[in-house]
């Protein structure tokens, strides 16, 4: 097995929503902020090549929306999901699988494209099986009003009408081998079923982290995103989940993080505290 990493490009948000209720004077701390309230941040997917398979974790926000919609999140940099594939000497047509965590518009938009003509959509990986979970596709198909703008339609629909969506079964909070070599845990303080893999790879445990941290400057419980759904519950399973991997000497693989691709976790006196943080190659 192989992992590699794929920047798709970085974005800005406002930094009290990504902090919750949690003051500035603390998060800007780690979180710099600019002149608008707005901090940086990554869209970093993972690519896993194992055998015959091609998995890609996540696809960042893709090209499609308005410009009126990218006015918002402020896009920059020279990284794109394609650019840094091709870097590899893959290709859209090469991927086998699309695991999705979730299906907010940064982590799935890159998935489906316009068509040629500009009248419809594609899928962007024709070859791919695209998986989510059921309970989590009901709740992003008809979205309630808080997460409504995150949950596009152009982003969804579009991979159940080509015939390649796929569900990963939830039993229970934990499926192991829901795809080969990646064990999922699924969380619902963010949203509805998120999921959250986990691969062994070098002898450590590799934990894809999508929005259950966004980032080293979330590590403390408090942390919360502004745009949870059900922030008591994200404080619970995050609690759980950070004693866990700090126990097992997790390699956490973040997302979102403008700076860190992958941090490890230690047990303090003050709760557990960011180890080590690093680069992927650096494994």
């Amino acid at each position: 097995m192989k992992l590699h990493v794929l920047n798709t490009g970085f974005f800005k948000l406002d930094g009290g929503a990504m902090f919750g209720v949690v003051p500035k004077t603390l998060w800007q701390k780690t979180n710099p902020a600019d002149e608008n309230n707005m901090c940086s941040w990554a869209m970093r997917s993972l690519l896993i090549e194992d055998g015959n398979r091609l998995i890609l974790v996540d696809t960042g926000i893709g090209d499609k929306q308005s410009e009126k919609f990218f006015s918002h999140y402020f896009m920059y940099g020279n990284d794109s999901l394609h650019g840094n594939l091709a870097k590899l000497g893959f290709h859209a047509n090469d991927i086998t699988d699309v695991f999705l965590t979730h299906l907010h518009f940064d982590h799935c938009g890159g998935a489906v494209a316009w068509n040629d003509s500009k009248t419809g959509y594609r899928t962007v990986f024709p070859n791919a099986k695209y998986w989510s979970t059921e309970n989590h596709w009901n709740w992003a198909v008809e979205p309630n009003a808080r997460e409504k703008a995150s949950f596009l339609a152009e982003n969804i629909l579009p991979i159940q009408e080509s015939g390649q969506l796929h569900f990963v079964d939830r039993v229970g909070d934990f499926t192991t081998n829901a795809l080969p070599g990646m064990d999922v845990l699924f969380v619902d303080g963010h949203t509805e079923s998120m999921m959250i893999p986990h691969i062994q790879y070098k002898g450590k445990t590799i934990v894809f982290m999508a929005d259950l941290l966004p980032s080293t400057g979330h590590i403390p419980l408090p942390y919360v995103m502004g745009y949870d759904t059900r922030p008591l519950l994200t404080l619970d399973e995050k609690a759980k989940f950070l004693q866990h991997a700090a126990a097992n000497e997790f390699v956490l693989f973040l997302e979102h993080d403008s700076v860190n691709e992958c941090c490890t976790l230690i047990e303090t006196d003050k709760g557990i505290r960011l180890g080590e943080s690093f680069s992927f190659n650096a494994l």
